[in-house]
């Protein structure tokens, strides 16, 4: 099966060239006990079959400087593409989107509003101050992914929703809904947000273990979200690394719970969403173009 990661991070072992600058002042214990290069994640995907990955920035590593995985997906086009955490709240944030995801710049943009480094939920990424940003990603038809909770800002995604109908926003971990306490209630949570057609779901090991671990009680979650959503506004992705278990592993979990599931819909989910939501993915550049072209540009 053709397999696109949605959700995956990189690290530079060269920390003079790109420094680390966790969002907080804090590092992830992940991202210090167990990160990836660029080139360690090609070699995790080939073991595991996976063809293409979206390098999401490590927040929690580098903060809002994207260069790694930027200079990382510029080194390998045909392999990645590159989700950069965006701070919305900047003054020209309409024109620093815009001047981000131009030609060779990012595929998407991240807000990472609550995380493991971040443990109060942020509601910053409905204010007024947002309003341009948002608009100006709804113009340029760029992914924002974003990284919350739901419950504590449900309020403030579906206002983001209802205000700019067209802006694709893509939940990370479908916001952490309480499937352990009820794959039910929680399947019937994120179902009533498929009313808001930009919003996509990012499905990663944080649903899965737990719809892994409710067994038969998982279809309560499973089955109202996607008679809600279609497999076409669902995308999976790793966590790898900062999922403890290995890239073979997470795919094959996914693929388990998952396996129950049309052979479309599992495509759809396991690569054509990610590839609708960053169409670059479906029509990747070779190696070594995006130097060719900076090069080009140069000289001309």
């Amino acid at each position: 099966m053709n397999v696109v990661d949605a959700h995956c991070h990189v690290i530079s072992q060269d920390l003079t060239r790109y420094p680390r600058s966790p969002i907080g002042g804090k590092q992830s214990e992940w991202a210090e006990s167990r990160p990836v290069t660029a080139d360690g994640m090609a070699a995790r995907m080939d073991e595991a079959g996976i063809r293409q990955g979206v390098l999401v920035q490590a927040t929690t590593a580098y903060g809002y400087d994207n260069s790694y995985v930027l200079d990382s997906t510029r080194r390998r086009p045909d392999r990645f593409v590159a989700v950069g955490t965006f701070d919305p709240l900047r003054p020209d944030a309409a024109s620093a989107l815009e001047a981000a995801t131009g030609d060779g710049g990012l595929a998407g943009v991240r807000l990472f509003t609550s995380g493991s480094t971040v443990p109060v939920q942020g509601e910053w990424f409905a204010a007024p101050e947002t309003f341009e940003f948002w608009e100006k990603a709804g113009e340029l038809d760029v992914t924002v992914c974003l990284q919350m909770r739901l419950g504590p800002a449900t309020k403030q995604l579906q206002e983001v929703l209802e205000r700019f109908p067209g802006v694709r926003v893509l939940l990370d971990h479908i916001g952490y809904p309480g499937i352990a306490a009820s794959p039910a209630a929680a399947g019937s949570e994120v179902a009533e947000l498929a009313r808001h057609p930009g919003l996509h779901l990012k499905l990663t090991h944080r649903n899965l273990e737990r719809l892994l671990d409710a067994g038969k009680e998982a279809a309560g979650f499973l089955e109202p979200v996607l008679e809600a959503f279609g497999a076409g506004r669902i995308a999976w992705g790793s966590n790898c690394p900062a999922a403890e278990q290995s890239l073979p592993e997470l795919l094959r979990l996914a693929e388990e719970v998952l396996a129950d599931l049309p052979e479309s819909a599992r495509e759809e989910i396991f690569a054509g969403t990610a590839r609708r939501l960053y169409p670059s993915l479906a029509h990747p550049a070779e190696p070594g173009a995006a130097e060719s072209s900076a090069k080009r540009q140069a000289a001309g």
